[in-house]
């Protein structure tokens, strides 16, 4: 899965929010707030990684087993398919 044109992440008072810029401000209005693990997955994507690679890093990083990190990524990548944010 890969970000959509038009989405980005920015740090707002120490926040990581999502928003949509240029012409998808017009259909998405709102934005999504990430916590620490969420800002780190929106990272990986930017840099073009796939959910399997981003769950090793996150599972070496947050000291958690695999399985586990790639349940909640691939449950955080489903959202924001839904959401329009993430293209296959």
């Amino acid at each position: 899965m890969k970000i959509k044109e038009n989405y980005v992440m920015r740090e707002v008072a120490g926040q990581a929010i999502v928003i949509a810029i240029g012409e998808e401000s017009k259909h998405f209005k709102g934005m999504i707030n990430l916590n620490r693990t969420g800002r780190d997955v929106w990272r990986y994507l930017e840099k073009g990684l796939d959910l399997a690679e981003i769950a090793g890093k996150i599972a070496e990083k947050y000291e958690v087993d695999e399985k586990t990190a790639a349940k909640d990524i691939e449950g955080m990548a489903d959202r924001l398919y839904k959401a329009g944010i993430l293209e296959k």
